[in-house]
């Protein structure tokens, strides 16, 4: 396993889970404005290790999803502001450029100190 990303969650904002009707997950680290902060789920700021690719795995808690497509953003709002949005739905083709598509499965509920990884086998 080759650990690419690694941060825990500082707080989940009290909407965050709404966004989970639509398999999406928003995260954001310490300079989320005010506006948003709610509907976050609050990461520590952490470099990324490598490139992240389509077949990699991100990890909630204990569970796995295989990463479908990639935003041209992600990397580099990851890295400078902990900020992309998680979309669970298998999408093979990015559609904006902050979002990291997941393979369709039920999401892992947040919690303060869960860890999210992201890691090639």
């Amino acid at each position: 396993m080759i650990l690419k990303y690694k941060t825990s969650v500082d707080r989940v904002g009290d909407y965050a889970t709404t966004f989970l009707e639509e398999k999406m997950l928003i995260l954001f680290g310490k300079d989320a404005p005010a506006e948003l902060e709610e509907y976050c789920v609050s990461i520590v700021m952490n470099d990324v290790q490598g490139s992240i690719k389509v077949g990699d795995i991100l990890q909630l808690k204990d569970r796995e999803y295989r990463i479908t497509a990639i935003g041209d953003a992600v990397e580099n709002n990851l890295a400078t502001l902990g900020h992309i949005t998680l979309k669970f739905d298998s999408s093979a083709l990015p559609e904006l450029p902050g979002t990291l598509y997941l393979e369709d499965q039920p999401i892992s509920q947040l919690d303060t100190g869960d860890e999210i990884k992201i890691y090639e086998r």
